[in-house]
């Protein structure tokens, strides 16, 4: 069933295929507690219905292959862990995604890919946390230049507020699961986040890049052009 109740039963899904629409962000597939023939299924849906279908979290790299094999226009970045069909036109927006470590680059590839999905420029700058924070001011013209920033960042999650003090853009801030012991699978990153002193800073969840993105989308006021 589709059309004007807006949705498609495939049986183990019930595809919302008015979100777009509605929100001005589309359905994405979250595939990582999905078989390979559930999150096939489930593209094949949105793609048919609008041209266009994400998924993130792809368990393997093996599924990834085998996914873009099989789907049209189909895209898969190993390091990003995501695939996508088709991509929405080119908007000329540009966001930076910048990541403190190495270790937080699947996040930080999650929120890149997504945001290339939706049609926009990306600037990224990578391993460049505050234990070496010269790194990233050697080359920082291009990010204080984006319409957004987001920052991924593990152990004590320190970047997003060295960060929000240098540029006049709205930071998003992504904790992430890296670090040692109290680093807690990401909770220290995360609370230290809530409590930056930097102003202009929007938290979302642990490892959550594809949210990230969502919210940078939003924040940049096209969405309904793209429905």
């Amino acid at each position: 069933m589709h059309g004007e109740i807006g949705f498609t039963d495939l049986g183990s899904a019930r595809v919302d295929t008015a979100r777009t629409r509605r929100t001005g962000v589309p359905e994405v597939v979250y595939a990582a507690a999905k078989t390979l023939a559930q999150t096939e299924a489930v593209l094949r849906e949105l793609y048919a219905r609008e041209g266009f279908a994400l998924a993130t979290r792809i368990p393997t790299t093996e599924d990834g292959a085998l996914l873009m094999a099989r789907l049209p226009e189909a895209v898969y970045d190993d390091g990003a862990r995501a695939l996508r069909c088709g991509r929405w036109p080119a908007t000329g927006r540009r966001v930076a995604v910048v990541c403190a470590g190495t270790s937080d680059l699947p996040v930080a590839g999650e929120a890149r890919f997504t945001l290339e999905a939706f049609g926009h420029d990306v600037v990224q700058r990578s391993d460049v946390g505050v234990a070496g924070i010269h790194r990233l001011l050697a080359d920082f013209g291009a990010v204080a230049a984006c319409e957004v920033v987001i920052v991924a960042a593990g152990m004590e999650g320190a970047l997003p507020s060295v960060v929000a003090g240098l540029v006049q853009a709205p930071v998003i801030a992504v904790p992430t699961s890296v670090g040692y012991g109290v680093a807690a699978g990401g909770f220290a990153a995360l609370h230290a986040m809530l409590a930056s002193c930097a102003p202009g800073i929007a938290v979302v969840n642990i490892d959550n890049g594809f949210g990230a993105a969502a919210l940078a989308h939003k924040m940049l006021g096209i969405g309904s052009r793209c429905a």
